[in-house]
């Protein structure tokens, strides 16, 4: 219980200090991924949606366009009030932002349509926990669709000792096999599986994260190692005297099946 503590501290600490950078940053405003999303999650105008570990509130909003209702819940009122100023910029006003710890959600059982969770995963401590929360609280028929980074397996582990060097909040990114896995022990169908991946440039990366002191350096090495083979499955190469690369997507979405 202690480490689980302690790691939900680390967590608000980091995403305190992202927070305005974070909702701005083109991982949380990417399109194509965000169209993917709302694709698996199939929303009905009659539909309530739950956006686990909401950040900065971009995917909730674009769920309640087409939705009767979206509740947001995160762990840092940081996030959260990046959110009300997602929401407030674009107009949305049938959304609800929620402070909790995601791994024991704060709602009855099958209390929403769809139940999303987009770049988190890899911040918990315990994803299975989190998943099955995620199927308790999703009615049977509805919809659960969640993104996250995915590194193929030979290169998962030094993806994610970068990782944990660049944000140490960081705990553990899954390939798509394990995280498929995941479902299966939840109680739920094999996922749909769509791979994509997120363009991003390591100086705009760097400047809105927080690694401890001198570990950015290291972290420069390991781009520059993998610049000459690709160790930790980003793609990168130069470009304009730049470290440009892309990392790993996988979104994966499913129907929670009816009893019996």
């Amino acid at each position: 219980m202690q480490a689980r503590v302690k790691h939900s501290e680390v967590v608000v600490d980091q995403f305190t200090r992202q927070a305005q950078q974070f909702a701005q940053s083109p991982g949380a405003r990417n399109e194509e991924i965000l169209a993917c999303i709302l694709r698996m999650a199939q929303p009905h105008p009659a539909d309530t949606a739950l956006d686990v570990a909401c950040g900065p509130g971009v995917l909730a909003c674009a769920l309640a366009k087409t939705m009767r209702h979206v509740t947001g819940i995160d762990l840092t009122p940081a996030m959260l009030d990046q959110a009300r100023k997602t929401q407030a910029e674009q107009q949305v006003q049938n959304v609800t932002w929620d402070l909790g710890n995601v791994t024991a959600l704060p709602y009855h059982d099958a209390s929403f349509d769809v139940v999303t969770c987009r770049f988190a995963f890899h911040h918990f401590r315990d994803p299975l926990a989190v998943l099955r929360n995620i199927r308790r609280v999703c009615r049977p028929g509805g919809r659960i669709v969640v993104a996250d980074s995915a590194p193929v397996a030979a290169k998962a582990d030094a993806f994610n000792a970068m990782e944990r060097l660049r944000d140490p909040s960081h705990t553990q990114a899954f390939p798509v096999e394990k995280l498929t896995a995941l479902f299966e022990k939840a109680g739920l169908p094999q996922p749909r599986f769509e791979p994509m991946r997120l363009a991003l440039e390591l100086d705009s990366l760097l400047s809105r994260s927080w690694p401890r002191e001198g570990d950015q350096a290291r972290i420069r090495a390991m781009f520059e190692h993998a610049l000459l083979e690709d160790t930790l499955d980003i793609q990168p190469r130069r470009q304009q005297g730049q470290i440009v690369f892309s990392f790993p997507v996988a979104i994966l979405g499913v129907q929670v099946p009816h009893a019996g």
